[in-house]
């Protein structure tokens, strides 16, 4: 029997905040929504169109989302990352480091990161 990686859970203080933030960012799209698990929670299940792993988000009135600073991270691929990043810039994403432009003139390993609306931050890479 084979195992598969299915998905991964972050909490949000606002679950339909994150849902178009996502959206907007990366092209996640609504995969399966539940309005109340059995522990009580929203859970929205977010899939990048090709890809079978899952951004859970999970949503509970009575929780209030904190973390340590660089906890965790999640991580997309893309062609361009250079395409990819002035697309989102001139959508009013913040890129970092701020200097990607240069940085990824000069060659090298080319890396940026976004920080979604509760903080957790997602890397971008380049295929």
């Amino acid at each position: 029997m084979a195992t598969k990686f299915l998905h991964t859970r972050i909490r949000v203080s606002d679950l339909d905040r994150s849902i178009d933030w996502y959206g907007k960012s990366c092209g996640f799209v609504v995969h399966k929504r539940s309005d109340k698990s059995p522990a009580g929670n929203q859970i929205v299940h977010l899939k990048l169109p090709g890809n079978e792993h899952m951004l859970e988000l999970t949503y509970s009135p009575d929780y209030k989302v904190e973390f340590p600073e660089d906890l965790m991270h999640t991580c997309i691929g893309v062609d361009d990352i250079i395409d990819y990043c002035g697309k989102l810039e001139d959508q009013g994403f913040d890129i970092w480091p701020s200097d990607w432009k240069e940085k990824f003139s000069s060659g090298g390993m080319k890396m940026a990161f976004l920080t979604d609306p509760d903080g957790y931050e997602l890397e971008i890479l380049e295929n």
